[in-house]
């Protein structure tokens, strides 16, 4: 389903306005492709994830050894009596490996807690998608609507010049007065400050499209499948939504994150038990001894059993119930937030839809009577100041129209969103698709290297 047939002032201003540039038609979808390849918001927030991906080889180094090399040298010189003088010189270099073989579950209940939270900054990384492309459409729609309202007034000088002209041909042969004139005249000069302003709008509108799309607006025309999306009733929308809104899946996530991270606080509480090895040659060659160098190997296992922590790991386990707490708190936040948005986007949708169907009946009958009152005024039943309210009339209703044939097609991507669904899967756009899993999957199990996936 299309929105040609509701928006055809605004589709034919548009057009009007782009053709003399030759400009190539730029669709809605096409935008917000862009804008999701494009937006720095959204790369920031993909960038965010890769980061937080890092935080489960970070984890999973728990299972893994440590090894460290260490080398030092020294000069002893003494002196005594009877022996004299003598000197050491001592030097060492050897290797230790530390694994680690049980960390009170931490390593295990660390992971898990990692893994949680890139799976809430997946869900995040969706919410951002979201936000992007709804700012995107309502960009989009605010540059049509902006550009028929230019277009609107410009056609308003140009009638009201005429009736300017008209008013000076009847005045000159005895048929006007010069109030008529100086009506016509107030008018125009009120058209032409409407039209500047409606130019300064439309430029802002068009830098704001620049920052989010990331290309200037070409001839762009109002057509978009957006309806086709819309749940068929408000109690299907409020439960398609509770189930996949992204900010109710990474609060879910997030609470599984807390629960982990208790257990890895709790963790801080058991036995620690490690094994250590230890590869070393020292040599020691002296005035006095003839040893050229010793070789050592030492393998030692180490159990470390709290007793006493000062009460610090206790108040860390009562904090982290405490986020724990809280983050489940936060869901049912989340899950409120995402009903009240369906239902304000439901009633800005119905209103949006009302006032459409409105304003074509005002646009409608405005004209009927400015044609009236033209032609009434031809045989002296109306006045020029008749003329020029009827035509003020007009251009308002038309107007009203464009600006609510706007409201209802981004209240409908409002409710998309609102329902989770705002995403460039969803719409289909014909871009290529961010893969949160791929950065993932490249770093999760390296065990070394300093460089990104992407070579940085």
């Amino acid at each position: 389903m299309t929105i040609r047939n509701s928006v055809v002032a605004v589709a034919a201003a548009s057009t009007v306005l782009f053709m003399a540039g030759g400009v190539q038609a730029q669709s809605i979808s096409e935008a917000l492709a862009m804008a999701y390849s494009n937006n720095p918001s959204l790369n920031a927030a993909r960038a965010t994830l890769r980061a937080t991906d890092e935080n489960v080889p970070q984890a999973l180094s728990g299972w893994r050894p440590q090894i460290f090399a260490n080398a030092s040298a020294s000069h002893t010189s003494s002196s005594s009596v009877p022996l004299g003088q003598s000197y050491y010189n001592t030097s060492t270099v050897g290797v230790q490996i530390q694994q680690a073989v049980f960390r009170g579950f931490r390593t295990v209940n660390g992971t898990r807690q990692a893994e949680a939270l890139v799976r809430a900054q997946r869900a995040s990384l969706v919410s951002t998608e979201q936000s992007v492309l709804l700012s995107a459409a309502q960009a989009y729609m605010n540059v049509i609507r902006d550009t028929a309202i230019v277009s609107l007034n410009r056609s308003n000088i140009k009638f009201l010049s005429e009736q300017v002209r008209a008013a000076k041909d009847r005045f000159e042969v005895g048929e006007g007065t010069r109030t008529d004139i100086a009506q016509s005249d107030a008018r125009l000069a009120g058209a032409r400050s409407q039209l500047n302003l409606a130019l300064a709008n439309l430029n802002a509108d068009r830098a704001v499209f620049r920052q989010i799309v990331g290309v200037e607006p070409g001839r762009i025309v109002p057509n978009t499948n957006i309806r086709s999306m819309l749940p068929p009733s408000l109690k299907s929308a409020l439960a398609e939504g509770e189930g996949r809104h992204p900010d109710i899946v990474a609060a879910q996530f997030n609470i599984d994150a807390a629960g982990y991270n208790v257990k890895v606080v709790e963790g801080n509480l058991l036995p620690t038990v490690t094994v250590e090895g230890n590869l070393q040659r020292q040599w020691n060659p002296s005035s006095s001894v003839n040893i050229d160098h010793t070789d050592s190997a030492t393998i030692l296992g180490r159990v470390s059993v709290p007793l006493y922590q000062g009460g610090l790991v206790s108040s860390q386990v009562r904090q982290a119930k405490e986020q724990l707490g809280n983050a489940r708190i936060l869901l049912d936040a989340a899950r409120d937030s995402v009903r009240a948005a369906i239902v304000a986007a439901w009633g800005s949708y119905e209103a949006a839809e009302a006032s459409v169907t409105a304003a074509n009946s005002q646009v409608q009958a405005a004209q009927l009577a400015l044609n009236g009152v033209i032609e009434e005024q031809r045989v002296g039943q109306q006045t020029t100041l008749d003329v020029l309210n009827a035509q003020n009339e007009l251009i308002d209703a038309k107007s009203a129209l464009v600006s609510a044939q706007r409201e209802s097609v981004v209240a409908a991507f409002s409710l998309v969103a609102a329902v989770g669904r705002l995403t460039a899967e969803d719409l289909n756009l014909n871009v290529a698709a961010y893969d949160p899993k791929e950065h993932y999957e490249a770093v999760r199990d390296k065990w070394f290297g300093l460089r990104t996936p992407d070579g940085r």
